[in-house]
């Protein structure tokens, strides 16, 4: 994977709440039965885990004002700076502007609707969000509530010192994961699965399998497409992405799989508590997403997908 050295970062599409202070209580994160505490590498495997890349876990039932506001001075000046893409903020800002580049043409391409950009807000430790407290332990995460990602970027320590996924790709793979939903709630795809599942309560783990997986696609297509996409000024913003980085983003969704969370747990692997697919099946729709280029290849909620 290679960055333009001469793209333009554009700040203005995340919001700098680290140092901010604005952590609460915390968002409630529903461990699995017999998953035990959250203390001890286990636990924090499984508190990390168990909302990672799935846009937070019963985030949308709270209630919260959306937070309170950054401030992007210093990440501005850093961002302009000759160094900019060794710093991970700078470098995460500017895979958030190819991301929300590729669907400004993408979805109204294949789905004849309108893009409506999302900020993702940079945290640290607490964050106070449309959608509740939330603190580090739920990883990276979508509110439908305010419309924006949140992720705090020592996050990606976790991915590469306890689970392996060491990669640089891992990193954008994870935010355009978290846009697939963002895309998902423009097209009412989101609201619509939660009123299936008000329906059919019995069925809700299995359509939030079904939201999860159409969102690895949805990111495999932007990597399909993330060298197409340019700044405001019309320079490229990846001049090269590899199969060795695609290759990154599929070991990380492996990793990420239900049984692969729970065995690493220590705990027998249960089909009735998968939320996010398994790892065949998270790899399995990412590379559709990617060898098709095309959204409209990501319905996971149709008949026999």
């Amino acid at each position: 994977m290679e960055l333009n050295e001469n793209a333009r970062i554009d700040t203005s599409q995340v919001e700098d709440r680290r140092g901010s202070g604005g952590g609460g209580g915390g968002i409630p994160i529903p461990i699995p039965a017999g998953g035990g505490g959250r203390g001890g590498l286990v636990g924090i495997i499984i508190a990390v885990l168990v909302a990672l890349v799935g846009g937070g876990f019963g985030l949308n039932a709270m209630s919260g004002d959306g937070g309170e506001a950054g401030d992007n001075t210093a990440l501005e000046q850093k961002c302009a700076a000759d160094d900019a893409l060794q710093q991970l903020d700078c470098r995460n800002t500017l895979y958030v502007n190819s991301i929300q580049a590729y669907w400004q043409r993408a979805l109204p391409e294949a789905f004849g609707e309108r893009y409506t950009p999302s900020k993702t807000i940079f945290f640290s430790q607490g964050v106070s969000t449309g959608c509740g407290q939330a603190d580090s332990g739920v990883g990276p995460f979508y509110c439908p509530a305010d419309d924006q990602v949140y992720i705090d970027l020592t996050f990606y320590r976790v991915l590469a010192d306890q689970l392996g996924a060491e990669g640089e790709f891992a990193q954008p793979y994870v935010l355009a994961h978290e846009y697939g939903h963002h895309v998902q709630d423009l097209l009412g795809t989101e609201a619509q699965m939660r009123r299936q599942q008000q329906r059919d309560p019995g069925d809700a783990n299995a359509l939030s399998v079904k939201l999860e997986l159409q969102a690895d696609c949805y990111a495999g297509a932007w990597a399909k497409n993330a060298t197409g996409t340019a700044d405001a000024q019309g320079q490229r913003i990846f001049t090269s992405i590899s199969e060795q980085d695609i290759s990154q983003a599929i070991d990380t969704a492996e990793k990420i799989g239900d049984d692969a969370i729970q065995q690493r747990s220590g705990r027998p692997v249960n089909p009735d508590e998968f939320t996010h697919g398994t790892s065949e099946q998270r790899k399995e729709w990412f590379t559709r997403g990617y060898q098709t280029g095309d959204p409209k290849s990501c319905d996971t909620f149709g008949s026999g997908s």
